[in-house]
């Protein structure tokens, strides 16, 4: 009888990611996980536990890749470098920005991007409830931007559907509309982002 294959929860990992990159995030399951590694399915359970724990691990790995030095520079400049690093390596994994705000907090690489945004807003002059606020307004941004550029991007037949709309009946929607319809996606999070910082007075 040929040895049991050892793998590496990272390699496990790689792999779920590989098939959400290949096939979008449905294709993730054990099965086809196990089919990518060369292993049957069941052998697959003696590492996982099921499909949500290959969840967490695929955001886990699209997570390591955020560059988590902290920038230089005024408080705004720096968690605008910071935020934008979170959009830069869900841009190369787009599949996976569904799962990123449903296990973001299992994810070591998160609490670690948390823990240096919490430390550039502390040195701010953020104390306490005023800290939580803030912190989670960024959250809000960062996630929530993510997940509307993966569901509705302006670029998408969504936009281009209310710039149609009559503009005798909807006269700003339709022309904010088309002026959208031409907004690269790298600018709409980086201006949305600007107008957060402005509100937070940072």
């Amino acid at each position: 009888m040929p040895r049991q294959r050892s793998l590496s929860l990272p390699q496990i990992a790689a792999a779920a990611l590989e098939v959400v990159d290949a096939d979008g995030l449905a294709a993730l399951s054990m099965r086809t996980v196990a089919r990518r590694l060369g292993i049957g399915t069941m052998s697959l359970y003696r590492y996982v536990a099921d499909r949500d724990e290959l969840e967490a691990m695929v955001v886990g790995l699209v997570l390591d890749e955020i560059d988590l030095r902290v920038p230089g520079g005024s408080p705004r400049h720096r968690i605008l470098v910071l935020a934008e690093r979170v959009r830069d390596v869900a841009a190369q994994h787009p599949a996976v920005v569904p799962l990123m705000l449903a296990h973001r907090h299992r994810t070591p690489a998160s609490m670690r991007w948390g823990e240096v945004v919490l430390g550039v807003l502390a040195e701010a002059g953020y104390t306490g409830k005023r800290r939580v606020y803030a912190f989670r307004a960024l959250l809000a941004y960062v996630f929530g931007a993510l997940e509307v550029e993966h569901y509705s991007p302006l670029s998408g037949p969504g936009t281009y559907a209310l710039a149609e709309l009559p503009a005798d009946e909807f006269p700003v929607l339709s022309e904010t509309a088309t002026v959208a319809y031409a907004i690269p996606a790298a600018d709409e999070f980086r201006r949305g982002l600007e107008i957060v910082l402005r509100g937070l007075e940072l």
